[in-house]
């Protein structure tokens, strides 16, 4: 077990002194993690937050776990621990509040690795939403309420590599340091104006988020920046190009973007050089990729030109002249409604239950709570409208 640096390696604090803590401990032994264990139970409120290698790799996972509790901060270490079974006990337990920010990520990313289950969320970018903030990022609201200044540098690091350096330790516990004192001041501030209840409900929701793996897109080429600008030899060019730095990326276990970017990638299927010095990219891409990338200049040029799949086509396109209809007036009353509320759209009501509503043109409060798609207090507070534009509508 290590000792990094001070908590404010890395920030300028102004916070009051019961915000200050001791060094953040480092949790990499079965034994430390032992020790955690027994130190956090009987906790009822905990900060979580997770580190993941995603900027430096292919295949990337959590590499830090960061638990924060009234009277320490760990930096749980996965990668040299053999079982963190116990861990997901006290994330499935509903005696424990889990405070997270922004939680959907790290709840999907640690059901991805660990198979963990949640109980007993509070997300505090979620509560800032709901409240109104314009600025709901943790840096944000770590600065506006504690005064702290993040080193956003660290966070760009290799969270992978080992050994982990002081800095980075002072600054992955901070993510989780500051979130019970925030939930803490956020909550009072959502009873304060009536909207605790539907944080609540929005909370109550984040334990069920599905991880569901992200297969390889290969006609994920549409989406690169200027694409739909390319003619059809030059998108069948991109296409080969797109495959080809997967299969590099996932042979070097390495982010695509690290073979080499989008621009570059559109930049090669508009020029179309069919020789390595004719290829400019940075020495070390020509060197290693020159070859590879040529061969798939050569096949996308005989190739035949790839056809715009339908999916990119917005969703409320595949419904009927009415449902559409519908779904027009919905969003309008929505962005209506958010304006009055001084929330974001989608706090209201998201899109995806917006086109659940519009196709099933429920008539009554039943039908619309039949559909599942809002919960209670959302049913209570908007059903009557939604009732009435659907009416309206037609």
């Amino acid at each position: 077990m290590h000792k990094a640096e001070p908590i404010s390696a890395g920030v300028r604090e102004k916070t009051p002194e019961t915000y200050r803590r001791s060094p953040p401990v480092q949790v990499d032994l079965p034994e430390s993690f032992d020790r955690m264990l027994g130190e956090l139970a009987g906790e009822p409120v905990l900060g979580l937050d997770t580190e993941s290698d995603s900027l430096y790799r292919y295949f990337h996972r959590v590499c830090l776990i960061q638990v924060s509790s009234a009277r320490a901060d760990y930096v749980v270490d996965p990668l040299n621990l053999p079982d963190l079974t116990p861990l997901g006990a006290l994330l499935a337990d509903p005696g424990v509040e889990k405070v997270f920010h922004a939680a959907e990520n790290d709840i999907l990313v640690l059901k991805r690795d660990f198979g963990f289950e949640f109980t007993h969320i509070f997300d505090t970018m979620l509560a800032a939403r709901i409240l109104g903030y314009r600025r709901v990022g943790l840096a944000a609201l770590l600065h506006d309420k504690f005064g702290v200044e993040l080193d956003k540098h660290t966070q760009l690091t290799d969270w992978g590599h080992r050994p982990l350096t002081s800095e980075q330790l002072s600054y992955a516990c901070l993510d989780s340091h500051y979130l019970s004192p925030l939930r803490n001041l956020l909550k009072v501030e959502l009873a304060a104006r009536g909207r605790w209840r539907e944080a609540q409900e929005a909370f109550s929701n984040l334990p069920d988020t599905p991880y569901v793996a992200k297969s390889f897109d290969p006609e994920g080429f549409w989406r690169c920046r200027d694409a739909r600008d390319l003619s059809p030899t030059e998108l069948a060019v991109l296409r080969e190009l797109y495959l080809w730095r997967d299969g590099q990326a996932r042979a070097m276990d390495r982010p695509p973007f690290k073979v080499v970017g989008e621009e570059c990638l559109v930049r090669l299927s508009r020029e179309q050089p069919g020789r390595v010095a004719d290829l400019h990219l940075g020495g070390w891409q020509v060197r290693h990729f020159g070859g590879g990338i040529l061969a798939a200049i050569a096949r996308g040029k005989a190739a035949p030109a790839p056809q715009p799949p339908n999916r990119h086509l917005n969703r409320e396109h595949r419904l009927d002249p009415a449902a559409v209809a519908r779904y027009d007036s919905l969003r309008a009353w929505r962005s209506r409604r958010a304006a009055e509320r001084g929330v974001e759209a989608d706090v209201v009501l998201t899109n995806e239950a917006l086109l659940a509503i519009a196709r099933a043109f429920p008539t009554s409060f039943d039908m619309l709570d039949g559909l599942g798609v809002i919960g209670p207090w959302k049913l209570e507070e908007y059903g009557a409208d939604l009732l009435e534009e659907l009416a309206a509508a037609g």
